[in-house]
């Protein structure tokens, strides 16, 4: 079967298509035809050796495909099932409370789902949206689940609220919809007027263009006459969370889940508790989170954005493009 490796150094230029044996399932385990994927920050950070992993890892977190094979003692999922990854494993319900719960990463503790047959514990795959193609559904298990997890397990948004969202990523246009189909407010954040106009397509009731806001935060503040928005969907990291500190309402919910702008800096925290506001790092969500999430696709019938597909010996070139940021919503893979 064919599969991506990365050779090391890490680099675009040491991704390399290759091929590799099928791996029967061992007891507990299933083996997958894997027929999408779908490139996260994550991603490229392990494949430009931001994240360093071991030689020949195959990489992506993401992946959607069929069930070819399963193994002794597996009674969830039988042959010819559709199925999509979860990001952590191990992370089977519960709080993110031991570092045991978020072991073996695809793509970057272990391999990933850059292959064309993925074989894995049938704990680690959940069931896809009935109405999904595949590369629909490979762009969950990390953006999607990332946005609910941070609007509807942490922040618990409700009708009415004001949610703000940074940018036109995965993440973002996840958050976008999902609070618009909980009823509430949005405010979106861009640099771009093009993109700004895409987003209120989608839903956004306001749009702040950041560049020619640079204190967004102030103007965010504005737009809701001065109290404050509900819940922030925090992308940018340290060098946006003045900002978002600026934009929160008394006792307000910033849900930290991105890095963007860099991984440390000054965070004004006496604004933060004379808000009484939470600030709560989120790192994507645990597989019953993601049942949860699929239940709630299959009811409210959002459709993710794919800015564009490339098969997988192409993947250098999906990453040069998420690597330009010119993209809108996810970049697919498909095999």
């Amino acid at each position: 079967m064919q599969a991506i490796t990365l050779k090391q150094p890490a680099g675009l230029e040491q991704l390399v298509l290759t091929e590799i044996d099928p791996v029967a399932p061992a007891a507990g385990e299933i083996r997958i035809r894997n027929h999408a994927s779908s490139l996260n920050f994550h991603d490229y950070a392990v494949v430009v050796g931001l994240i360093p992993t071991d030689e020949a890892r195959i990489p992506m977190s993401d992946g959607a495909g069929v069930v070819e094979a399963v193994g002794a003692g597996v009674s969830e999922f039988k042959v010819g099932d559709r199925v999509m990854s979860c990001f952590f494993p191990h992370w089977q319900d519960g709080r993110a409370d031991s570092a045991a719960k978020l072991r073996d990463v695809p793509g970057d503790m272990s391999h990933g789902f850059a292959a064309e047959t993925v074989t894995k514990s049938a704990t680690a795959f959940t069931r896809i949206p009935a109405a999904y193609s595949f590369e629909q559904a490979a762009t969950l298990p990390c953006a999607a689940l990332t946005a609910w997890r941070a609007l509807m397990v942490e922040a618990r948004v409700k009708p009415g609220d004001t949610v703000l969202v940074q940018g036109s990523g995965g993440v973002a246009v996840f958050a976008l919809q999902f609070a618009k189909s909980a009823g509430c407010k949005v405010i979106a954040t861009s640099s771009s007027d093009e993109k700004l106009e895409r987003l209120r397509q989608l839903g956004a009731d306001q749009l702040i263009n950041y560049k020619q806001h640079p204190n967004w935060g102030d103007r965010a503040s504005q737009l809701t006459k001065g109290i404050g928005v509900d819940v922030v969907v925090e992308i940018g990291g340290a060098g946006t969370v003045p900002q978002s500190i600026q934009a929160i309402r008394m006792g307000g919910h910033i849900s930290l889940i991105g890095v963007l702008s860099g991984i440390s800096g000054e965070i004004p925290t006496a604004a933060l508790f004379q808000k009484n506001a939470v600030l709560s790092g989120i790192t994507v969500g645990s597989r019953a989170q993601q049942l949860d999430m699929i239940s709630a696709i299959e009811t409210c019938g959002i459709t993710p954005v794919i800015d564009s597909s490339f098969p997988l010996a192409d993947i250098a070139a999906a990453f040069r493009l998420q690597e330009s940021q010119q993209h809108f919503g996810k970049i697919c893979l498909h095999l």
